[in-house]
């Protein structure tokens, strides 16, 4: 294999594709240059001299400014570059949509068709609590309620427990009150146990307005202080709507209805080589089918957002996508937080030195299709093809959002690593081998292969794992039983 990778012919920095001693020779361009430094696996070299004020050139786009006038050969990182970012920009509409090479594919899953007309991948049973007072009950009526049957015909019985839902008030509770709404609804489950306290700002009636219109076969409530065995309750309800799902069947269904969400966390400089480039051409083949994904993360957009909104369908759309940018700019700013506040210890450990470099192999996972819609935060998917969504780029949250938004897996691209998963299938994807070895428990596919392999064998791979998952396969974070439920949280605790 390659030392160093050279990403665009008009880049000033090379890729280290493993440690690198100070003295060696390293080819870019036909040539050979010596390396001034030791540089580590993932970071970046300069293959030209780049004078302090100009910017540094990786995926063919600048990643930030010198602070200092850097050699042919030198480590560019955080003591020598920096970000440019700062200001609430202006944009302009220039479209520059991509015609995807579509190749139809007969393909289908075996989902579970709900009365609401989506389709879920898993038939589990759910205890969803409206505040966090109420969490350790839904642990005990679970505990009793193995206790009465074995084995339970469910892919999974869980509490997905989180911390909010008092304390809470205006548009912060309606926030939490919509994303556990949409989660209560979500085609992944066959039953739900809405599980209430009684004094709580999220109480059950609140709930229910909240929810609209729902199966009431397969979603019942709860309210503890109204009962006095809440435990005994608790798992009667459970059984009753057991008997209502147990035996539902996976019928089959074209693979039109997926829709994916897709995030990276615990990046490293190799998420922008392998994992997200690999979910990025995931998302083309599955929108060519007719199926829908989902780009979220909306800081790690920044420095690299008007890519997206070149890909915009129409002016309208164009117009959601720099609403959104900004929005969340000024999100930021209202708390006198930088809007280059990233990226993180691990990120820049890992070879990221600024927030346009990260954003650049972020939105990587988009693929190269049109942007069809925007989605707001606690909005329902409502247009098939690329979304973006307004959310935070907090690993947890956005796991939670993806799912509450309609998608029925997640695919999580990470080169630190991390055993994080949501309520729904989350596959851990490694951006480099040596991750996807050492944490086989956490990881799901390696992407690092795409350093000696060819994309076309690594996608046709990764694209049966998808169906597989789909089918019933189980995500090692369902292996693992990590079912995090995280919540943004918009506003003050009272």
């Amino acid at each position: 294999m390659k030392k160093t990778l050279k990403i665009n012919r008009i880049d000033n920095v090379i890729v280290a594709l493993e440690n690198i001693e100070k003295g060696d020779l390293v080819g870019t361009d036909g040539e050979e240059i010596k390396v001034t430094d030791d540089i580590r696996m993932g970071h970046k070299v300069a293959v030209k001299r780049i004078l302090k004020g100009e910017d540094g050139i990786k995926y063919g786009y600048p990643i930030g400014k010198a602070t200092a006038d850097i050699e042919v050969g030198e480590l560019v990182h955080s003591h020598n570059l920096e970000t440019k970012l700062g200001k609430i920009a202006e944009y302009k509409y220039d479209p520059k949509l991509n015609d995807l090479d579509c190749k139809k594919r007969d393909m289908y899953f075996e989902g579970f068709k709900r009365s609401s007309g989506q389709v879920g991948i898993r038939n589990e049973l759910w205890i969803v609590p409206t505040v966090v007072c109420i969490n350790s009950v839904g642990d005990q009526i679970i505990q009793e309620f193995r206790k009465t049957l074995d084995p339970v015909k469910a892919d999974a019985v869980a509490v997905l427990k989180h911390t909010l839902g008092c304390g809470q008030s205006d548009e912060d509770l309606l926030n939490t009150q919509k994303i556990l709404s949409n989660i209560v609804k979500h085609p992944n489950a066959g039953g739900v146990l809405v599980l209430g306290l009684g004094c709580e700002d999220n109480h059950i009636e609140e709930m229910r307005k909240i929810l609209g219109d729902y199966d009431t076969d397969r979603i019942k409530f709860l309210n503890s202080q109204d009962v006095e065995d809440e435990v005994a309750d608790g798992v009667a309800i459970l059984k009753e709507l057991y008997e209502t799902m147990k035996d539902d069947k996976r019928e089959k269904t074209h693979i039109s209805e997926l829709k994916i969400g897709t995030e990276c966390g615990g990046s490293d400089a190799f998420s922008g080589l392998t994992g997200n480039p690999l979910v990025g051409k995931l998302s083309d083949f599955l929108i060519c089918q007719g199926g829908t994904t989902v780009l979220t993360e909306v800081p790690e957009m920044f420095g690299a957002e008007t890519i997206l909104m070149e890909r915009a369908k129409d002016e309208e759309v164009f117009k959601k996508i720099v609403k959104m940018i900004n929005d969340y700019k000024k999100y930021l700013k209202s708390y006198n937080v930088p809007i280059y506040e990233n990226p993180s210890y691990g990120n820049k450990e890992g070879g990221i030195t600024t927030l346009e470099e990260k954003s650049l192999g972020c939105t990587q996972k988009s693929g190269d299709a049109p942007v069809v819609d925007v989605i707001g935060h606690n909005e329902f998917i409502k247009e098939k093809g690329l979304n973006l969504y307004d959310c935070p780029s907090d690993d947890a949250i956005e796991a939670t959002a993806l799912g509450a938004i309609g998608c029925q897996m997640v695919l999580f691209t990470t080169g630190r690593g991390t055993p994080l998963g949501s309520f729904v299938p989350t596959l851990k994807i490694s951006t480099n081998s040596k991750m996807g070895t050492l944490k086989k428990k956490w990881i799901d596919f390696d992407a690092g292969r795409l350093l000696e392999e060819p994309m076309e064998d690594l996608l046709e791979d990764f694209i049966n794992l998808i169906i597989d998952t789909a089918n019933g396969k189980m995500a090692k974070n369902e292996i693992n039983d990590s079912r995090e439920v995280s919540i943004w949280k918009i506003g003050p605790t009272v």
